[in-house]
Formats: C-alpha cells, sequence, structure tokens
C-alpha cells in the first residue's frame, strides 16, 4: 500500500500553511464585498472544510487507483462530480446557516460560478500532484523489485557456475585417492582428510562475500596440498604477495579455477617439473593478480580454450562489476599468463 503525501511532514506543513492562506484569502475577499467578518468567516470555514474533504477523498481514491492512459478521463470525471457535490452542499449548508444575513445570499448565488471554477482547479492541482506522488512511489518500488529480482537471478547464476566447477574436482580428486589406496594409504589418508578441508570450506563460503586475499591464499594452500598429493614432486607453486597486496579484498573462491586452469595447461600435456606461479600487486585501487605456466604448443592449445574455469571466473565478475575486461590471457615463449583485476569496493 503506497504511503499518502501527507506522510511526509515537510509536504504536509506546505499543504497546511497554503490552505490557511486560501482560507485567508477568501475570507477577506468575502468581507472586502461586504460581509462582516463573522459572516466571512463562517462561510470559509465551510465551504473549505468541506473543499478539503474533497481533496482528502481524491488523495486516499488516488491511493489504491491509480489512472493509465485513457483512464485519466475517468479522473477528470471525478474531479468534475466531486466538484458538483461540494458546490451544492456548500451552497445548500451556508443558505441554512446563514441564511440572508446582509444581502449575503445574494452575493452567494452571484459567487457560485467563482466558487465552482476555483473548487475545479484547486481539486486539479490535489490530484495532479497525488498522481505524480503515487507514481513516482510506484517506479521506485518496480526499480527496487527489478533489482532484487536481477540480484536473485544473479546470485543464482553465481551458485550454478559454482555447482559447475566442483565435480569435476572432486571426480579427479577420488580418481587419486582411489589409485594411493593400495600404493600409498598414508598419502591417501592424507588426500582423503584435505580433500574434506577443502570442501567444508567451500560449502561454508559465499560466492558474493569478500575477502582478503591472504585468507584466499589459506584456503588455495588447501587446494595445492591436494594436487601436490596427486602431482608429487612433478608439481611446484611460487607465490610472491606483498602486504599490501594482500590486505585487499576480492570475492571468495576466485582463485581455485584460475590455478587449476593453470594446472591444467602447465602438468596434463607436459613431462617434468612445472613450476605454477602466482603474484599479485596492488595498483590504481585495483588488485592485479597474474598466474602464469609453462605449456608445450605443440600438445596443448591455451590460446584457443582459456577452460571452462577461466570463463566462469569472467563470468562471475562480470556478474558483479558488470565489465568483460577484468580478465585477460596470453601465451608468449612457452608461458600462459591470467592476468585478473579486481576493483576494490568502497
Amino acid at each position: 500500500m503506497a504511503l499518502s503525501p501527507l506522510s511526509v511532514i515537510r509536504f504536509r506543513i506546505i499543504f497546511i500553511l497554503c490552505w490557511l492562506i486560501i482560507a485567508a484569502d477568501q475570507a477577506m475577499l468575502l468581507h472586502f464585498f461586504g460581509l462582516n467578518w463573522q459572516t466571512a468567516a463562517l462561510d470559509t470555514l465551510i465551504s473549505n472544510g468541506l473543499l478539503l474533504g474533497a481533496c482528502l477523498l481524491v488523495m486516499l481514491v488516488l491511493r489504491y487507483y491509480l489512472p493509465r492512459g485513457q483512464q485519466y478521463i475517468n479522473v477528470f470525471a471525478l474531479c468534475l462530480l466531486l466538484t458538483i457535490i461540494w458546490l451544492l452542499l456548500s451552497k445548500g449548508l451556508l443558505k441554512w446557516i446563514l441564511g440572508d444575513v446582509s444581502g449575503y445570499t445574494l452575493l452567494l448565488y452571484n459567487s457560485l460560478s467563482i466558487r465552482f471554477s476555483m473548487a475545479f482547479l484547486l481539486l486539479g492541482f490535489i490530484t495532479m500532484v497525488s498522481i505524480l506522488w503515487y507514481s513516482q512511489l510506484e517506479q521506485k518500488e518496480q526499480e527496487e523489485r527489478k533489482k532484487d529480482a536481477e540480484k536473485l537471478a544473479r546470485e543464482a547464476e553465481l551458485f550454478k557456475l559454482r555447482q559447475q566447477l566442483q565435480p569435476h574436482f572432486l571426480f579427479n580428486s577420488l580418481n587419486s585417492i582411489n589409485a594411493l589406496i593400495g600404493s600409498r594409504p598414508q598419502e591417501a589418508r592424507k588426500m582423503v582428510q584435505q580433500l574434506s578441508d577443502f570442501l567444508r570450506g567451500t560449502i561454508k563460503k559465499d560466492e558474493t562475500q569478500w575477502v582478503t586475499l591472504s585468507e584466499e591464499l589459506q584456503y588455495l594452500e588447501l587446494y595445492l596440498d591436494i594436487e601436490k598429493v596427486r602431482f608429487g614432486n612433478r608439481l611446484s607453486t611460487a607465490i610472491s604477495v606483498p602486504a599490501e597486496a594482500g590486505a585487499l579484498r576480492l570475492p571468495a573462491l576466485l582463485l581455485q579455477p584460475i590455478v587449476e586452469n593453470a594446472i591444467k595447461f602447465g602438468l596434463y600435456d607436459t613431462i617434468g617439473e612445472t613450476v605454477i606461479r602466482l603474484t599479485a600487486v596492488a595498483e590504481n585501487k585495483q588488485l592485479i593478480i597474474t598466474v602464469t605456466n609453462p605449456f608445450d604448443p605443440e600438445t596443448s592449445s591455451p590460446k584457443q580454450g582459456t577452460g571452462f574455469g577461466l570463463k566462469s571466473v569472467q563470468r562471475r565478475l562480470y556478474l558483479l562489476f558488470a565489465r568483460n575486461d577484468l580478465v585477460q590471457t596470453e601465451a608468449s615463449d612457452h608461458t600462459f599468463i591470467t592476468r585478473v583485476q579486481i576493483p576494490q569496493p568502497e
């Protein structure tokens, strides 16, 4: 239910002041045309009291019925009908109460057309203000509902991206655990515990939550420990994050898909030791994270496929910042580079 304009204190004060000014002008005008102050005050009180009731009735009707398109003719008809009813009621009451005091009846009949015109204009003005007020409130509510719907859709898409990212990593880890059970049971048990901690952290974290880079790196270490069990000495990491960059913030769970993509292209199609490097800098109120990995151009294709992981990161950052330029990739000298820019929230 929309709030009435009179619910706003400023509008209420202006409305009362304007009504008092109109009433004072009418009383002085009637006195100028020969009525004594008592008769002029009674005329003003009765006629303006009835007109005030009509204006309040218009506000109440428009609170529940806001015209659109051709329905504005109905509002015009309502104002005309209320003006006629007001004129008949006020004329009857004034004639019954005041009678023919000092030629009042003649003045009353001579002023009916002017009273009708002024009442219709005033009712029309109140109607126009009320329509603008309620239209603005309705538009504001529609915008809020639209924002809520967009937020829910964005959160649903972020959740969907998260659900799509986890299964293949989980399956890979379970396959590695299965391979280790017979030959290296101690490492298999360790990997199960690490996988449990990793998934527990994934469930607890919200996709829209912001964390510091230092907190995100602690979570990333769980993922890297699992991958190091899988790949053994073939995988090593080099993380360089200065203190000022570590204090900056980023959406939770953002780095794991990027590093997973680097491991995929760095180890799956190459032999020997592979070093995944992660660096971060603070620059122009942005956190810039760079992940590099070696690749074999003859067996790998990072230029064509940045992988679902990077596409999901790019989509997620677009949903948060409405920008498509925050994830950039390039390949040169057997090195694949992923650079992510994260604007810092105010």
